[in-house]
């Protein structure tokens, strides 16, 4: 595994990472969306160590904004475009740089950004050509438990994975 500081943010895409990547639709019209209550944990456990969370996603979805409501993430971006941009604007508004960002992502419109930063990863379901790219693979496929277990990597990678654990005992 690749060695690196602990991130000083960490940036997450939604669709193919925290969801399955499908979009449900009620007879209705209404949009769906299936989060994973595992990935709620790792942002537990990045707020527990005061690290900064950011959602970047290219669905305008309020489904999302609630998520993220409901979990206290300050940064969330929907309707993003162009990640890289957005994550060098917000760098800037930290006074960090993208060398000390990790992020994770699924597909095309995330890769210049995992390019980019300190250390990057992708669920076991992302297409190929992304996890080329990548410093790090989940096991579990996006929908799952994928971002739990990456912020689980870095933890690890720093040696606070247990103390993490041994809070809650």
């Amino acid at each position: 595994m690749k060695t690196f500081q602990l991130p000083k943010l960490v940036i997450t895409d939604i669709d193919g990472v925290w969801t399955d990547g499908g979009m449900y639709y009620t007879a209705q019209g209404d949009v769906m969306k299936r989060f994973s209550v595992k990935d709620g944990w790792g942002v537990i456990f990045l707020q527990q160590l005061a690290i900064p969370l950011a959602i970047f996603t290219g669905e305008n979805s309020e489904i999302v904004t609630r998520r993220a409501e409901k979990l206290k993430i300050e940064h969330c971006y929907t309707g993003v475009s162009d990640k890289y941009t957005q994550a060098c604007t917000l760098c800037r508004e930290l006074g960090i740089t993208l060398s000390e960002v990790a992020a994770i992502g699924d597909d095309l419109n995330d890769l210049r950004l995992l390019r980019a930063v300190g250390y990057s990863g992708a669920p076991a379901n992302a297409a190929d050509y992304i996890k080329q790219e990548v410093d790090f693979i989940t096991r579990a496929q996006g929908g799952n438990g994928a971002f739990r277990e990456f912020v689980e990597s870095i933890l690890d990678n720093q040696r606070l994975i247990r103390k993490i654990v041994e809070s809650y005992y």
